[in-house]
């Protein structure tokens, strides 16, 4: 089975039509689907996509979201470790000429650790760290 990590960005495309990779972000999501992939996030990704969310569709569609999350057992969230925050802190340390935020920094340790090679964003800074992004 292939495996997906999810980011915020496609957490919140695919949530607010009013994004501009809604559309796009919609039909990725079907056909990963279709082909049984297996998603992957964070719950730091959780916490930066809620919070987007909140502010962006409301309060009441953000919790609506986080309960499908929660009952369809499609996205596997990890919690950041001990153990990955500190790899992340190293990679964030490492890359003082990139702009990436210590949220990704995490998620390009839980991805290493799991072997994922695949995310679910448009973020640039996952393919500067040699992951293949879905949005284009």
């Amino acid at each position: 089975m292939h495996s997906v990590f999810i980011d915020t960005v496609a957490f919140v495309a695919i949530n607010n039509k009013n994004e501009q990779f809604h559309k796009s972000s919609v039909e990725i999501n079907k056909n990963l689907l279709m082909n049984k992939v297996q998603y992957y996030t964070s719950n730091f990704v959780l916490d930066e996509s809620i919070t987007l969310l909140s502010k962006r569709i409301g309060h009441e569609q953000t919790v609506d979201f986080c309960e499908k999350i929660s009952k369809s057992g499609l996205i596997k969230v990890i919690h950041i470790s001990e153990t990955i925050e500190k790899q992340a802190w190293q990679i964030f340390k490492k890359y003082s000429d990139k702009e990436y935020s210590f949220t990704d920094c995490t998620s390009f340790a839980v991805m290493k650790n799991f072997k994922i090679d695949s995310a679910f964003t448009n973020d640039h800074h996952f393919e500067q760290m040699g992951f293949e992004i879905l949005i284009k």
